[in-house]
Parts: C-alpha cells; sequence; structure tokens
C-alpha cells in the first residue's frame, strides 16, 4: 500500500519489549508476539479510523517478538495489525492477512465492532464451512487500538487496602448501577464518570460496603447472533481486549477517566474488584470471527483438541479456551493483572471460571503455573483474588480446592442457604457449617473463614425479589425460547408466581428477603451482595438477563424510596457487622471453652435452650436451631485507644412456616437480651431494641430470625 498524506517516513528496529505500542515520550514502540506468522504488517490510520494510511512492515524478530519504533508517532495515533501465514485450519493455522487485528496489548480501543461476514477468514456459507479461506478486507468494520499516553495525576491515592475479614463486596454493573440514577448527570449515566458521580459515592458508603465488584469491564463484543435479534452482550463475558477499559463506559475517549473512578473510591475507602475473563475470548469456536488473537497466531494462543486441530478444546461452553500452557499466552494474562493492578490501580480480581486457567494438560490442577506465578508475584500476591471455582469441563467443580491466599465464591452456601430458608428439611447440620464460614471446605489446607465469599444471589441468577417470587424462569425477553438460564433455582414464590397484589403474600416475601439478608450478613465469610438486592430490584422473573441492555437489568432508583424500609434494614445489618468483630472472625470457631472460660466459643440451641444433640442435628424436620456467639475472647479498640470486650450474641433461626417458643438459655448467667433483629417484626436502624428478660421464653414467628445481644454475661 502507498503511504498517504500523514504516514511516517521512519522505521527504528525497537524493542521486543514491553509488548503493545508503548510511548516513551519521544515515539511509539510497537511489538507483537507471533510464534508461527510468516509476517507481520502494523496499519496506520487517519484520525477518525476510516482511512488505512499506511502499512509498516515489522522486520524485526526477536525471541518471537516482532517489533519497530515509530519516532514520529505520537498518543492518540490508530492502529492494527495484519499478520500473515499460512491458513492450514486442519494444522490449527488459521492466518488471513486480509483481515485486520486487534493488539493484545491494546490500552484503548476507538469505535465498535461492526458485524459482516468480512470478519470471518473463512467464507461464510461455503460449502467446506471454516476450510475456505476468505480474501475480504474487514478495516472498516473493526474496532481500531489508539496508543495512549499513561500520564496521570495520582496524587495522594492509596489502596484502602481492607482486611479480608472486614470485607463486604457489592457486585455491580457500571452501565447498569447509574443509568437511571437521579443523581447522576445524564451525560454521565451508564459510564466509570457517572460511578463516581458524589451521589453514587454517598450512597455506597451508607450503605456500609466496603468493596465494589464491577461486572467485565475489559473491551468487549456483542454476539452477532443478539445484534441480529436486537439484544446485546449486556454482561461483557465476551472479552476481546484485557488491558482496554470497554469504550462504551466511557463518557468522553481518556482511559483517565477509569483511573479518576478508582482514585474517588478510594478515597471514600471503597476497593475496586475486577470481574475479569481469562478463559476464553469472543473468537468462539472454528466457526467463529477472526478478530485477535486467532489471526495472530491461533495454535500458540488457543487450546486446540489434540487429535485434531481444527477443532478447539472448550471448558467454559463459549467455544474456546486459551492455552494456558504456552509461556507468551500465561505472561499476556500476567502482564494485564499487573497492569490493572499498577496502572489503574484495582485492588484484586474475581476470576469467571478460573478453573479453565488451572487447568495444564486436562485435569485441574490447583498447583499449576498460573498459580505458582500469582503466588511468587510481589505486586499480584498482595491484592484479593476470588475464583469462580468451576468451569463447565470434566472435574471443573472445585470449590474448596482453590491454594491458600485465594477466596472462592460458595455455591454451597448459595444453594444451601436458599433451600434452606425454602423450608426443605434435613439441612440444618449444613447451614449451620455454612453460616460459621464453610469450615469442611477450608480449614484443613489452612485458609481463614475469609476464604468462603459467601453470596444468595450473584448477577447469574434471580435477584433477591425475584427468589421469593418465582418458582420458575421467565427468559422470553432473551428469544431462546425460555430455553436459557438454570433451570435448579431453589426458588419459592411464596404461594403466587410473579407480581401480586395480595397483603400477605407480599408480607411473606418481604420477610423471606429479610431472612436471606439477616443469615447473609451476620455469617462468617465474606459477604457478597448484589446491586439493587438491598431494595427489591426485579427482573421480572428472567435468571439470565446477559443480553437485556435496558430497563430490565437497570437498577430502578425509585425502589430505594419506596422499599426504604429494607434499605435501612441492609443498612442496619451492615453497621452491626461492622461494629462487632464476633460477626467476622479472622479463625474458625472451635466449639470448645477458650481462655479458660466455662462456656464454649460458640453453642447450638435447639428450642428448648439446651445444647443440640447428636441425634437432633440427624433430625429431618428440624428447621428451627439457635447460635450462641461468644464475644468473650475478642477485643475492639475505642476512638480513645481503651481496650473494650466484644459483646456476645444469639441468634434465633426458624424456617418452619410455624411459630413456636423458644426458651432463651439460663445457663450462661446472662443478665438480659437486647434484640436488634426479628425479620418478623422489620425492627430498623434509630429503634430502641427491645430488652427480654434472661431465661424468658421467646415467641419465635414461623420464617424468621431475630438477633439479641447479651447483657451482663458473667466472665
Amino acid at each position: 500500500m502507498r503511504a498517504k498524506k500523514g504516514s511516517i517516513t521512519e522505521v527504528w528496529p525497537g524493542s521486543p519489549y514491553p509488548r503493545g505500542a508503548t510511548w516513551d515520550g519521544m515515539g511509539v514502540n510497537f511489538a507483537l508476539f507471533s510464534e508461527n506468522a510468516s509476517k507481520v504488517e502494523l496499519c496506520l490510520f487517519d484520525e477518525a479510523g476510516r482511512e488505512e494510511i499506511q502499512r509498516v512492515e515489522l522486520r524485526e524478530y526477536t525471541e518471537q517478538i516482532w517489533h519497530a519504533y515509530l519516532p514520529e508517532a505520537r498518543p492518540g495515533l490508530l492502529y492494527g495489525y495484519r499478520v500473515h501465514g499460512p491458513y492450514k485450519p486442519e494444522l490449527g493455522m488459521r492466518f488471513n492477512h486480509h483481515k485486520l487485528l486487534l493488539d493484545p496489548y491494546a490500552k484503548a480501543l476507538h469505535g465498535s465492532l461492526r458485524w459482516s461476514d468480512a470478519h470471518f477468514a473463512y467464507r461464510v456459507g461455503h460449502a467446506a464451512a471454516d476450510l475456505s479461506f476468505d480474501r475480504r478486507d474487514n478495516a472498516n468494520g473493526m474496532p481500531k487500538c489508539r496508543v495512549i499516553d499513561p500520564a496521570f495525576t495520582w496524587g495522594d491515592d492509596c489502596p484502602p487496602r481492607v482486611p479480608w475479614h472486614d470485607t463486604v463486596i457489592y457486585e455491580l454493573h457500571v452501565r447498569g448501577f447509574t443509568m437511571r440514577h437521579p443523581g447522576v448527570p445524564q451525560h454521565l449515566r451508564g459510564t466509570y464518570a457517572g460511578l463516581a458521580a458524589p451521589a453514587v459515592i454517598d450512597y455506597l458508603r451508607r450503605l456500609g460496603v466496603t468493596a465494589v465488584e464491577l461486572m467485565p469491564v475489559h473491551a468487549f463484543c456483542d454476539d452477532r447472533h443478539l445484534v441480529e435479534k436486537g439484544l446485546r452482550n449486556y454482561w461483557g463475558y465476551n472479552s476481546i481486549g484485557f488491558f482496554a477499559p470497554d469504550p462504551r463506559y466511557l463518557s468522553e475517549p481518556r482511559i483517565g477517566e477509569f483511573k479518576t473512578m478508582v482514585r474517588t473510591l478510594h478515597a471514600a475507602g471503597i476497593e475496586v474488584i475486577l470481574d475479569v475473563v481469562y478463559n476464553h475470548t469472543a473468537e468462539g469456536n472454528q466457526f467463529g470471527p477472526t478478530l485477535s488473537l486467532r489471526g495472530i497466531d491461533n495454535a500458540s494462543y488457543y487450546r486446540l483438541a489434540p487429535n485434531n486441530p481444527r477443532f478447539y478444546v472448550d471448558y467454559s461452553g463459549c467455544g474456546n479456551a486459551l492455552n494456558m500452557v504456552h509461556p507468551r499466552v500465561l505472561q499476556l494474562i500476567m502482564d494485564s493483572l499487573r497492569y490493572w493492578v499498577t496502572e489503574m490501580h484495582v485492588d484484586g480480581f474475581r476470576f469467571d471460571l478460573a478453573s479453565t486457567l488451572a487447568r495444564e494438560l486436562h485435569e485441574v490442577d490447583r498447583l499449576g503455573a498460573f498459580f505458582d506465578v500469582i503466588r511468587q508475584d510481589p505486586v499480584l500476591s498482595r491484592v484479593k483474588l476470588i475464583a469462580e471455582p468451576w468451569d463447565l469441563g470434566e472435574g471443573g467443580y472445585q470449590v474448596g480446592n482453590f491454594p491458600v491466599g485465594w477466596a472462592e465464591w460458595n455455591d454451597r452456601y448459595r444453594d444451601n442457604m436458599r433451600a434452606f430458608w425454602k423450608g426443605d428439611g434435613g439441612l440444618i447440620g449444613e447451614m449451620a457449617t455454612r453460616l460459621t464460614g464453610s469450615s469442611d471446605l477450608y480449614e484443613s489446607s489452612g485458609r481463614k473463614p475469609y476464604a468462603s465469599i459467601n453470596f444468595v444471589t450473584a448477577h447469574d441468577g434471580f435477584t433477591l425479589a425475584d427468589l421469593v417470587s418465582y418458582d420458575h424462569k421467565h427468559n422470553a425477553a432473551n428469544r431462546e425460547d425460555n430455553r436459557d438460564g438454570h433451570n435448579h433455582n431453589l426458588s419459592w414464590n411464596c404461594g403466587v408466581e410473579g407480581p401480586t397484589g395480595e397483603p400477605a403474600v407480599l408480607a411473606l416475601r418481604a420477610r423471606q428477603m429479610r431472612n436471606f439478608l439477616t443469615t447473609l450478613l451476620l455469617s462468617q465469610g465474606v459477604p457478597m451482595l448484589v446491586a439493587g438486592d438491598e431494595f427489591g430490584r426485579s427482573q421480572l422473573g428472567n435468571n439470565n438477563a446477559y443480553c437485556q441492555d435496558n430497563e430490565l437489568s437497570w437498577l430502578d432508583w425509585s425502589l430505594a424510596e419506596s422499599n426504604s424500609r429494607l434499605l435501612a434494614f441492609v443498612r442496619k445489618l451492615l453497621a452491626l457487622r461492622r461494629s462487632h468483630p464476633v460477626f467476622r472472625r479472622r479463625n474458625f470457631f472451635q466449639g470448645r471453652p477458650l481462655h479458660g472460660r466455662a462456656v464454649k466459643d460458640i453453642l447450638w440451641l435447639n428450642p428448648d435452650g439446651q445444647e443440640m444433640t447428636e441425634a437432633q442435628w440427624r433430625n429431618d424436620f428440624a428447621r428451627c436451631l439457635g447460635v450462641y456467639l461468644a464475644g468473650y475472647a475478642l477485643t475492639q479498640v475505642d476512638a480513645r485507644g481503651n481496650s473494650v470486650r466484644e459483646a456476645s450474641f444469639l441468634l434465633l433461626i426458624n424456617a418452619h412456616h410455624d411459630a413456636l417458643d423458644f426458651q432463651l438459655p439460663a445457663q450462661l448467667g446472662t443478665a438480659g437480651w437486647l434484640v436488634h433483629i426479628d425479620t418478623a417484626a422489620e425492627t430498623l436502624p434509630g429503634d430502641i431494641p427491645r430488652r427480654v428478660a434472661a431465661g424468658a421464653v421467646y415467641a419465635l414467628a414461623g420464617r424468621s430470625a431475630v438477633l439479641l445481644e447479651e447483657i451482663g454475661a458473667k466472665p
């Protein structure tokens, strides 16, 4: 191609490191890994990204890195790559230089993907399918990579470094959280800047969470089949760039907006955790598009079927899996993680389908290279690491098996709490184990209660309001004939499916939500709350709203007013958790007296006020118990620096539909009790705790939970 106006006249050898496009104040170094390519061309575009003005061949090849330095290049330059090599799908080679490709290390993208058949390396509809070869140029429909100037004034920004045992996670979607927020200026809604708006920061602080877990913000694609249906990949689990913030969440084209958001949240004492998707990319299986890694070096970047490399190994259900065995692919992921910590100042990561990252050959290896590298990394070993500890492959369910230093989404907590409060029998022992931090999963390997990320709901599945309003999923809006989404929801509609005006049903649903929230926020481990659950957000029974970028998914902030009592209830629970370390212990309960005391650190009580027997734990009909949490072994330091003995609490739980009388224990030497929470009575902040005499009988309503604080216990 002949050079055009504004083209580069000088090309220097440059360096193979760092990868990507790096501005050093005088020029830009470009470096791209491809082990099997025969030629690499750097394509430069005009300011609008519409016209390709020049191709620069990268003639330097060092340790499988193609590189060059352009002294005339500046930040803002738009670029992409064309990579030459054999097109032999049967051998795993899928090079096609007619396709413009994204730099895997691009720090920013310009424009969006506009779908056409030209994005596929093969001739769509051809009889031989992906074995054919397509010569159409796809550049007009491709986003372009943009060279950035990384300079940013961080000022006195400092990571909050909230200890794990003090952490409360709040999962949210950048766009959905602010699109309807009345306190966010219209032009900032749905953006990183909107999330940093004063009204949002004030809400998060008053709520009492310590970390926001952002659903994917890495650049991602909308699947073609969704676009053709008028839908979008709203959740974002379809990454195409591991370094670039998705441009659809930018109010203006500068990545400094993301950094400003992080700095603002940090100033409020709130950590930023990213939900990251390194297990697969948006290029899908052998019939997917050629957008980046597939065209750069398919055989290196992806796991291919050993006996037929035309096909992909798929542990995610999304068509492909990154090849973690290859050192350059492992380096890509590690470089991405470090970049988000060192340059973007994030505080941790939640790894989608993390078991895929542990697969070295086929088996899940919890001591795989990925974990070894992270554990010894001076940057990543210090941030919060959360695994979604499963994938769709054989042996992929690995809850409890991740190494020390990792926390895990605990779906056994989710499923047991759902079934227990639904009223299923035979779960009293399992519920007690989950309530106290799941020691059966984590203690033997030397991990702590905070290895368990406790949740009842997440982005994937019913919202809390829908969990108590629907027996079945209602996903017709996804236009997949209601086939998508989970069928095993362990939900209960409280007698009526969906919306109703019946007062008794509405009251029961509200109580059930309070029950779930009480056990979640007072359990040992790290609670995760989903944005909007605190004021009863509904998705009308859709339990897989991944493609619903509309008011079905966006938070309706008017509910914060109409359901203000539920919101106040959540704030009260979080304040109790924050004020009392007995709800956020660093170590597991031992079930025995400590420090010479007469009372155990935890007591399980039956409705007669006596300690549970082995036989009672096995009763299928048992749906009620009390748990005494002894605070005498824990101390706090007050504002004056004085040590203050922690209080002890009694939590009463009744998942049965009938009320019963619970005999408060008399053997503790207690002077009395203060009632902080009764989900049947909806106690709120500002309410004066009701006093109950020691040894009294407490009228425990059906389907309710009660929290009492001990008064004047003897040492």
